[in-house]
């Protein structure tokens, strides 16, 4: 396994000075944003996708500290009810998948989408219970309607330009456990599968370990997010998991984001290494960093130095002792 970072947090320095940055780290990889909610700081898609010598340019800067992409991101909703963010997220992924092709970089991050309750609707419709049943009534029409469909298109199009495209099960899209991964999988194809991110897991009540085991024995996890969460369970009893304050509210949240070991002892990351490694997954580890307790800087340095002591880096050398 290699460990990198999602490199949004370094939004303000230059790509070259990013780079310097991961390098020092002592990182193998980059995952880069090229649209979308994580932004493009450090990727010019419509110039790369013009231009060989810019792609070549680009990646000389890469190879030059001995880094690699693991992944272009592009977190979006393209299935969104609202016309011009259905557009926009289905243009950058569309894009991404083919600048991702042309570079040689294996998997396009992003997330499934959630669209509304019907052609009519202005704001998406996100369903979790079955009852009422016009919950269940949009549910299925989303799925029949608008995912599936989009879906299959997307898929298609990744497996012409040998893309893989991981979707993240974060909550607020249709397209956030285990099951709706798989479920869209089936219905859709192999290219499809999942940017496993603990975080998102641990406060819908899914232990990582097993998801990893689920979608690893379908061969469905492309890329791997490490970021951690912090439950707090006297605010749980109050706002329930699904708490609607603002990330800043930390004193009162029910759960907030933090660093690596931060959340979770490195038991349970080292758990989910090995986990990883019984599956076959032999990629990046990407570390995403949205702590607001912790600086930049700081959370950084926190989840490199925990990671580094759980990666499993080396292949085994088999049962040599028996």
């Amino acid at each position: 396994m290699k460990l990198g970072v999602f490199t949004p947090l370094f939004a303000n320095l230059s790509f070259e000075g990013m780079l310097d940055q991961v390098q020092a780290a002592g990182l193998d990889a980059v995952e880069i944003g090229t649209g979308g909610n994580p932004g493009n700081h450090h990727c010019p898609t419509d110039e790369l996708l013009e231009s060989e010598e810019k792609r070549q340019a680009y990646l000389a800067e890469l190879e030059k500290r001995n880094l690699t992409i693991s992944a272009f991101s592009c977190h979006n909703n393209p299935i969104s009810p609202d016309k011009e963010e259905a557009e926009a997220g289905d243009e950058i992924l569309r894009k991404t998948i083919k600048l991702a092709s042309l570079m040689n970089v294996p998997v396009v991050n992003t997330f499934s989408g959630t669209a509304g309750d019907s052609e009519e609707a202005k704001k998406p419709n996100w369903p979790v219970i079955p009852w009422p049943e016009e919950y269940t009534d949009v549910y299925n029409w989303q799925w029949e309607n608008k995912l599936i469909p989009y879906w299959k298109e997307i898929g298609e199009l990744a497996t012409k330009h040998e893309v893989k495209i991981g979707i993240e099960l974060h909550g607020g899209f249709l397209c956030h456990t285990p099951y709706t991964m798989l479920k869209l999988r089936e219905a859709t194809c192999d290219a499809i599968g999942v940017n496993l991110d603990p975080s998102h897991l641990w406060w819908q009540g899914i232990d990582p370990v097993a998801a990893i085991k689920i979608l690893g024995e379908a061969g469905a996890i492309h890329h791997f997010h490490a970021k951690d969460t912090y439950l707090d369970q006297d605010n749980i009893n109050m706002y329930g998991l699904t708490d609607m304050q603002p990330y800043g509210d930390v004193k009162t949240r029910a759960w907030t984001f933090r660093s690596v070991g931060c959340g979770h002892d490195m038991k349970e990351w080292s758990d989910m290494i090995s986990a990883l490694r019984m599956y076959d997954y032999d990629y990046v580890i990407s570390i995403e960093h949205e702590d607001p307790l912790m600086s930049i800087e700081e959370g950084f340095n926190r989840a490199v130095s925990n990671l580094q002591s759980v990666l499993i880096k080396d292949k085994t050398d088999g049962m040599w002792w028996a």
